[in-house]
């Protein structure tokens, strides 16, 4: 408990700092994902996240795409590079880390409106062409792990438009990390504090080059043939078949909802 607290109330000061900072600080993209990644790098410390990175993310600005197993995912991420990743909109309400995410270069998006995908695409077009990779999460929604939903293909045909190679990256955490289904944010993120030293790994793969393939739902396709060939003891055997329908948005809850009583 004293574990938790501790990491709690660190994590609140730097939360309020990276706040603040960005605020005063103001800045491009590039200056942004910076902050950010320093932020994440500060987060990752403070919570004692052993991060174990094989390969090596490419100097020059990438659409960086993983499989989504949590909140830790783009903390891992972005502390290990500097980049602007796309979350959805509920996160922007989320207290405090709703608006340092804002502030911090964070592209926001409701992804059951057309027009809010658009618009989400389009920074990120900005921040491709302002030299910042942009992190995305085709499945579209958290797992627990052991599958690989389907790839949505609108990513892959920013990075095809942007003229930018697509980066493959696995993650892999214990089961305890994962958050997935209806698991609120708050009572997981205090089951985290107590771990000893939480563990995420992040599998980089080669480059795809987009030019080289004819269309966004080919290089969507091999992009999830690699990230699953390097998950391919993590995941369940029926989960290398590619899930054609896109899940319905998580309600992504910070506190788990109010209790009924019954009336006697």
């Amino acid at each position: 408990m004293i574990r938790s607290a501790l990491r709690i109330a660190r994590f609140t000061v730097a939360t309020l700092d990276a706040i603040g900072r960005a605020r005063l600080a103001g800045g491009d993209l590039t200056d942004r994902a910076a902050r950010l990644h320093a932020a994440c790098t500060d987060i990752a410390r403070i919570h004692e996240l052993r991060l174990g990175v094989r390969g090596a993310f490419p100097s020059r600005p990438c659409v960086i795409v993983t499989n989504h197993v949590g909140y830790l995912d783009a903390i891992a991420v972005a502390a290990v590079v500097p980049c602007a990743p796309i979350a959805k909109r509920e996160v922007a309400r989320w207290p405090m880390i709703g608006t340092a995410a804002d502030h911090l270069g964070v592209i926001f998006v409701e992804r059951d409106q057309p027009w809010s995908r658009v618009r989400a695409l389009r920074r990120a077009l900005a921040a491709l062409r302002a030299g910042v990779s942009v992190l995305n999460f085709p499945e579209g929604t958290t797992t627990d792990g052991t599958q690989l939903l389907a790839f949505q293909r609108g990513i892959f045909g920013l990075a095809r438009l942007a003229g930018v190679p697509v980066l493959p990256v696995a993650v892999r955490c214990a089961p305890e990390l994962a958050w997935y289904g209806g698991a609120s944010f708050v009572p997981h993120y205090l089951r985290t504090t107590r771990l000893p030293a939480p563990e995420l790994r992040l599998d980089v793969g080669q480059p795809i080059d987009p030019a080289r393939h004819a269309s966004a739902e080919e290089v969507a396709a091999l992009a999830h043939h690699r990230i699953a060939y390097m998950l391919r003891d993590h995941l369940e055997p029926h989960a290398s078949v590619i899930r054609l329908r896109v899940p319905a948005p998580r309600p992504d809850a910070v506190l788990p909802p109010p209790q009924r009583r019954l009336a006697r």
